[in-house]
């Protein structure tokens, strides 16, 4: 069995190379659609400077993902994501 599974890893890293080398083509691919960041923000009314605060990060940050130079990751994609579903969330996280 552990032969089996081993073999099955190093097929899909050499699938992987070739797909990496346009050699071949993915079976899927999975993309996600980011976040208006700007747009967020511009619905809360707030300041960059404020937005951030708020949100837990720094102003510099939230400009480069307004700027997409960033992108946002991990919990505060997930707040991000939040807020652009449910603006009303943003009271919530602001009296944090």
């Amino acid at each position: 069995m552990k032969d089996e599974l081993f073999n099955e890893l190093i097929e899909s890293a050499k699938e992987a190379v070739e797909i990496s080398k346009g050699h071949q083509i993915a079976a899927r691919i999975t993309t996600y659609e980011l976040p208006d960041v700007k747009s967020i923000r511009d619905n809360t009314g707030l300041t960059q400077k404020q937005f951030a605060l708020a949100v837990g990060v720094s102003p510099s940050l939230l400009e480069a993902w307004e700027q997409h130079n960033r992108v946002p990751k991990g919990s505060s994609l997930k707040v991000l994501r939040l807020l652009e579903r449910d603006p009303s969330i943003f009271s919530v996280i602001q009296s944090l």
